[in-house]
């Protein structure tokens, strides 16, 4: 059905890609919209696509627009409506040679990235004929426009044009100065923001949310409403899809005040952490810059079991920041809830309209809203003790206890947070379909590990709640009503607030030329750990007469400026006359640069070139000493080494590396059957964890790991240190980072044509394991076997074969290039055989 002159373009690759929804036949459909580029050409393809596309199996051609001299973008309109579920906030209506068509992008850097590129191609075709560009050219206009004088557009457009690209040093700075000014031109006024939070424990929705999302005396202006535990499935936890997305979200529209009307503006979810956006539709038009994002603090860091995901936007003139988060379980676990918060608080990263700025953390907002299962519990108090204070009412004794207000006092965690007083019953844990605390054979101890914070000025709360009306899980859900003061924009005094700046920037331009001074030039780091972070700090003064803006800068035939260990945070910025900046070059040794410094071919040794628009570059020297591994060395090194890795000479060590590498035979008479790490770990487990509960799934403790992976590096202690699942990600992590993964890259494409065979010859899977080295066989039917003794006590450790599977075929079969989920699945499947049998 694609037009005959368009089927030359089908051999061509993607260049970028977003998910839209396009008018088909006055039918509102979701589409893959795709950008394809041949020999300086450009295209638009259309696919149709099953509800998770993954693969290209997942996607079907549907059309094909060249951008040729008859393609033109007719308008580009901003756009909020209710029936978009997916947030979508743009309209663009194009004009091909047969036809209009008429998309809808999603809020986010990806549609602005894809609507950018777009235009470049556009653009192209402009330089080569007479091509229709009254959409862009319009956006331009507007846009211009807005910098020297007053229009209609919001203060948030106004913020929006100033952090584009194609604005340089003097509109940066402009704006700079702006954000100095700003109490001089907005004023605040109060809006009602609704946040929620509900863990359902993997239940579909049973009645309806109305008195829990409704219960306000007059409607909020916004919605915030985060979700725990969406789904329990595997199919959720491994592939992130799942059904009870759309069923919950059908029930918060459904739930929501019925005195006003509202739009959903962005949807966000990681496996079962869900966060919705809804504002009321007279609202919608000052919403922008909205970003959301997700981070995982599961094990290894990456699993999304636990995490958080978060939105970011701005209303009118204020930047608001909320965070949904599901942290660690389990009383004793606290000091784990406290790193995953900061974990998610130093992960958590927004992108910035213009791409060169430094990505936005959490903190770096006027306002954060922070809810969710923050699973601190009540400490100190047996479960008796604990119903008879909430039989009393006596909430202040029993706050006494929380977990999370004692952490918050010590100033662990959440400090300039602020949480209302609780004057409501522990949300958590009752038995489901009652308001009965848990019966269950564990009978947990009620505790209020439902919450919602709030960081910022102009807040005040308007009530803090839960509520029991509703019965579907064993949590009870949780709302805060907030009043928060908004900025708002008095064009009048912006406008001449911004034309003094313009004359004062004028004036210091035709006199002065940027200066700093430096506070050193040279940064040593001393003996640099395998995934152990390393900080120093340089300030840089501004002592010119005016402001400037500085950048690290790439090196002659270098594609970044610094090598893959180090970073300068931040990279670029801006300094105002007299003030000063803080850069933390920061120094973090991962799995992609720690075998080539074990080895000797590179060295804590950096030149970084600081770069002043308009001035001079200054030049810093970095140095250091990287303490090698046994994280990151490969197994047939270990496998030569009898004694810790930090104990042998480094010319040793890279002498072993070097010839493992070039010849692949061994230069010691009896080598280590396995490397003694992995030994060490896996026996630990085998004596201590063979019935942990949620062992490979929970993480361990940041500091644990790196009290382990000390003794593996140095022999002391004799016994590995630390808890049960602190030692499982440690060897997670050992695996992750062996250079040469224990199915060598060689023989992966082998492992897969073992799950192809229509036969299913059981007898293929042992005979490419035969084909690993000596060594790396050996590791193969070492960590076979234990696994499969653990699999043993699966009725105390809850462990299956498909989770244990999942969790290791990823780390024992890495694919050399990146790997789609149809191979996911054959690895899988390749190491199952090895888990139900012993095949060696």
């Amino acid at each position: 059905s694609i037009r005959p002159y368009a089927i030359q373009w089908t051999l061509y690759c993607c260049k970028h890609a977003v998910q839209c929804l396009v008018l088909v036949d006055n039918v509102i459909e979701s589409r893959l919209l795709g950008l394809v580029e041949r020999t300086k050409e450009h295209a638009l393809f259309v696919f149709t696509h099953r509800r998770m596309a993954i693969t290209g199996e997942d996607v079907t051609l549907y059309d094909i627009f060249p951008i040729s001299n008859d393609f033109a973008v007719v308008e580009v309109i901003k756009c909020l409506s209710r029936d978009i579920s997916i947030g979508a906030d743009t309209r663009v209506r194009l004009n091909f040679q047969d036809g209009d068509l008429e998309v809808r992008l999603p809020f986010g850097s990806h549609s602005r990235l894809f609507l950018s590129e777009v235009n470049k191609a556009w653009s192209g075709k402009a330089c080569q004929g007479k091509v229709k560009r009254e959409g862009w050219d319009e956006l331009k206009r507007e846009g211009r426009h807005d910098l020297v004088r007053q229009s209609s557009h919001t203060a948030s457009n106004k913020a929006t044009m100033l952090a584009m690209p194609q604005f340089g040093l003097r509109d940066n700075l402009i704006r700079c100065e702006l954000l100095k000014n700003e109490d001089i031109y907005t004023y605040l006024e109060n809006f009602s923001f609704f946040i929620g939070t509900y863990n359902v424990n993997g239940q579909t929705p049973k009645e309806s949310l109305r008195p829990w999302l409704g219960s306000t005396s007059t409607p909020p202006d916004m919605y915030c409403v985060g979700f725990q535990e969406l789904d329990l499935s595997k199919e959720a936890f491994f592939f992130n899809d799942t059904p009870k997305e759309t069923e919950w979200m059908k029930a918060v529209s459904e739930g929501l005040h019925p005195d006003a009307k509202y739009a959903l503006v962005k949807l966000v979810r990681l496996v079962g952490i869900m966060l919705l956006f809804y504002v009321r539709n007279e609202h919608a038009k000052h919403i922008s810059e909205m970003e959301a994002e997700t981070v995982g603090t599961g094990i290894m860091g990456r699993m999304g079991n636990k995490g958080a995901v978060a939105i970011r936007f701005r209303f009118h003139n204020s930047d608001i920041c909320v965070v949904n988060s599901h942290l660690a379980a389990h009383i004793e676990e606290y000091e784990r809830r406290n790193q995953d918060y900061k974990d998610i608080c130093s992960r958590l990263l927004f992108r910035q309209h213009d791409p060169a700025l430094v990505p936005l953390t959490i903190m770096k907002h006027n306002v954060v809203l922070w809810l969710g299962d923050l699973n601190y519990r009540l400490s100190d108090l047996d479960v008796d003790d604990v119903k008879d204070l909430i039989a009393k009412k006596d909430f202040e004794t029993l706050h006494s206890y929380d977990q999370l207000k004692r952490q918050i006092d010590e100033k662990a965690v959440f400090v300039g947070f602020v949480e209302g007083e609780i004057g409501f019953l522990p949300t958590y844990k009752y038995d489901t379909g009652s308001d009965q605390w848990d019966t269950s054979e564990k009978c947990r101890v009620p505790a209020w590990c439902d919450r919602i914070l709030w960081r910022g000025k102009n807040v005040r709360q308007l009530h803090y709640q839960s509520h029991m009306d509703l019965k579907t899980s064993d949590h009870k859900p949780v709302s805060s009503l907030l009043e928060m003061g908004i900025k708002l924009v008095n064009e009048e005094s912006y406008k001449n607030t911004f034309e003094e700046i313009v004359r004062s920037l004028d004036k210091m331009e035709n006199e002065c030329i940027p200066s700093v001074t430096l506070s050193r030039r040279e940064f040593h780091f001393i003996d640099v750990k395998f995934m152990q972070h390393q900080a120093e700090t340089l300030t840089l003064h501004n002592d010119g007469q005016v402001p400037c803006q500085f950048e690290f800068i790439q090196k002659l035939d270098e594609r970044t400026y610094c090598k893959p260990w180090l970073t300068a945070n931040p990279a670029k910025g801006f300094i105002a006359q007299g003030g000063n900046v803080d850069i933390d070059l920061e120094v973090f040794v991962n799995r992609s640069t720690a075998t080539e410094l074990n080895a000797g071919r590179q060295q804590i040794e950096d030149i970084l070139v600081l770069h002043l628009d308009r001035g001079k570059d200054y030049f810093l020297s970095v140095s250091g000493n990287y303490l090698p591994s046994c994280f990151g060395s490969s197994i047939q090194t270990l496998c030569q080494l009898r004694d810790p890795i930090q104990e042998m000479p480094l010319e040793t060590i890279r002498e072993l590396v070097m010839n493992t590498i070039q010849t692949r035979t061994l230069i010691i008479d009896k080598p280590l059957d396995i490397p003694k790490e992995i030994w060490q770990m896996v026996d630990h487990l085998y004596r201590n964890a063979p019935k942990q509960g949620e062992l490979f799934q929970q993480p361990g403790l940041r500091s644990e790991f790196v009290e382990i992976r000390d003794c593996l590096d140095t022999g002391m202690p004799d016994s590995l240190p630390g808890s049960n699942h602190s030692v499982a990600e440690a060897l997670l992590i050992f695996l992750d980072a062996l250079p040469e993964p224990v199915v060598p890259f060689s023989l992966y494409q082998q492992c897969l044509e073992c799950c192809s065979n229509t036969s299913h010859d059981v007898f293929l899977h042992p005979q490419v394991v035969s084909l690993l080295p000596q060594c790396h066989k050996n590791v193969f039917n070492y960590i076979a076997a234990f696994l499969r003794e653990l699999l043993k006590h699966s009725t105390h450790n809850s462990l299956d074969v498909n989770i244990l599977a999942t969790i290791f075929a990823a780390l024992l079969l890495r694919s050399p290039t990146k790997q789609d989920l149809a191979e996911k699945r054959k690895t899988q499947e390749f190491f199952q055989h090895f888990l139900v049998q012993d095949l060696s």
